[in-house]
């Protein structure tokens, strides 16, 4: 899974948060005014070069029947974050202790959903 630069993220949190495509006009309006995150005052050039990249990448696909292109995100942020998620527990040397540590941190809630998750995956 490829990771994703500062620029990168401010991007992909503006189309996760979007309830439909965007223009490049419409993500650097958006990013001029910090929506998602801090101002970033970027040319227009940028916003197209980070979109190509992230297509490149996986993360958005763009409408190429009308101009100009709108830009989506491919995968939801749960689901990125699922993916970081599996990357980072596939490297550690000793999965079990990863999870021992990651389960040491969780809250009561978040232990409680892990342990209804659980269940509906492995019923018993």
């Amino acid at each position: 899974m490829a990771t994703l630069g500062d620029l990168e993220r401010s991007v992909m949190d503006l189309l996760w948060s979007s309830d439909e495509p965007l223009s490049a006009s419409a993500l650097r309006e958006r990013l001029a005014t910090g929506h998602g995150g801090a101002p970033h005052d970027v040319a227009p050039t940028t916003v197209l070069t980070v979109l190509s990249r992230l297509e490149a990448k996986g993360f958005v696909d763009r409408t190429r029947e009308r101009r100009p292109h709108l830009y989506q995100a491919t995968l939801s942020r749960a689901d990125h974050t699922a993916d970081l998620m599996l990357e980072v527990l596939g490297s550690a040397r000793d999965r079990d202790a990863a999870l021992a540590r990651f389960v040491g941190t969780v809250s009561a809630g978040e232990a409680d959903t892990l342990r209804r998750l659980l269940a509906e995956r492995h019923p018993a």
